[in-house]
């Protein structure tokens, strides 16, 4: 059904989509390549930001009256409805291209099938379903926000060779190398929201902000279409900041406070933090940017703390496709039992801690055959440390 060409030129549309892997929330990072009935490169794109042009629109500005005739690699569906910039696959059928051959269907309901239909009404050769799998890998939150409701959960831990994440009296700096923990940023960047939980603000003061990247891994681009890779990172975006405060404990002068732009999720009721004992400090926390949501119902399996499930709901709401979670024992231990996390993302460093802080709070199983399981699906070494990225099965119902 698809050449050898076709999986070349569609490989390198994925290069390109990578280009907007940390800047393109909460849109899809897709890459377009327009290629002439030659074979000759003429045209290629990628969606570096919301609110800008999509992939479609870069690679048909570079290749102007060239595009006629011509095929197109894209790695998502065009679109088919006016967001905030007009449809792709009018674009593409005004520019005259001939073929379409996209990696996967639009799993936006805005879209879904309808981009395909109208470029095949047109007379458009279209085909579908190259690379899809590469495709839906790059773009697994944007794929879980529009089909489950729910932004996509990596829960990020780094430990030592016995799954110990501090010494018994909290001191955790530094377990792993600089290699890891820049790759760590770089894996903050991507997302769209950071979330923790308050046992980690008291314990560790953090920042959760992007910093100290590793340098790009993205491909040369052959046809410059914006700014250089270089300059995307200089004027990378920080993610949202979550904090889950159930009691509303967190100190002001906390470095996630005073930073501003916070989102802080907790289980009181209202009436506490208007008229209540924690009036005050609910006005402080505002006049600092920090937005308080109340929980609109205590979790299930603990009364009194945030519902995890109706949280995780309302940041898909607000457009999160990909959320990073790091915290403690505590809210791991919470997330991985109600089943909320979708795959673990763990730096584990060549060193023995012993009887030390673990990565969760969780009951042991009562026989092995209970034991929740994973699949790897990634093992890397970082400098001295081994990256890996282990999955849980999909819940259908969530």
């Amino acid at each position: 059904m698809f050449s050898g060409a076709d999986q070349q030129w569609m490989e390198r549309a994925l290069v390109l989509a990578r280009q907007g892997l940390r800047s393109t929330t909460p849109n899809p990072r897709v890459g377009c390549v327009l290629v002439s009935p030659s074979g000759t490169l003429v045209g290629e794109g990628w969606h570096q930001r919301a609110g800008q042009a999509h992939a479609e629109a870069h690679a048909l500005r570079a290749a102007g009256e060239q595009a006629r005739g011509c095929t197109a690699y894209v790695t998502l569906e065009p679109c088919a409805h006016f967001g905030r910039t007009p449809p792709c696959s009018n674009a593409l059928i005004d520019a005259g291209v001939a073929r379409v051959m996209v990696a996967m269907e639009d799993p936006n309901p805005l879209v879904a099938g309808r981009g395909l239909e109208r470029l095949r009404e047109a007379g458009i050769e279209v085909r579908c379903g190259l690379l899809a799998d590469e495709a839906r890998e790059l773009n697994l939150g944007f794929v879980s926000r529009m089909t489950r409701g729910l932004p996509w959960v990596r829960l990020k831990v780094a430990a030592s060779l016995d799954g110990r994440t501090a010494l018994p009296d909290g001191r955790s700096q530094w377990i792993t190398g600089a290699a890891a923990r820049a790759d760590g940023h770089a894996w903050r960047a991507r997302a769209c929201a950071i979330l923790t939980g308050i046992g980690t603000v008291r314990d560790d003061d953090p920042q959760l902000t992007v910093r100290d990247l590793p340098k790009s891994d993205g491909a040369q681009i052959g046809v410059q279409i914006g700014p250089p890779m270089g300059q995307l990172e200089q004027s990378i975006r920080q993610p949202l900041r979550v904090l889950i405060d159930s009691r509303l404990e967190v100190d002001p002068g906390a470095k996630l406070v005073r930073a501003g732009g916070l989102l802080l999720a907790h289980a009181l009721d209202e009436a506490w933090l208007t008229d209540g004992p924690l009036a005050d400090k609910a006005r402080l926390l505002r006049d600092h940017g920090v937005e308080l949501w109340s929980s609109p119902r205590s979790s299930p399996s603990l009364p009194g703390k945030v519902d995890l499930g109706a949280l995780l709901a309302e940041l898909a709401r607000r457009g999160v496709n990909e959320l990073h979670v790091e915290a403690g024992a505590g809210l791991n231990g919470s997330l991985v039992r109600e089943a909320w996390v979708d795959e673990l993302l763990v730096y584990l460093a060549p060193a023995l801690l012993g009887d030390s802080r673990a990565m969760f709070n969780l009951e042991p199983p009562e026989a092995l055959e209970s034991a929740r399981r994973l699949v790897f699906h990634e093992m890397v070494k970082v400098g001295e440390d081994l990256r890996i990225l282990a999955r849980f099965k999909q819940d259908s119902t969530k």
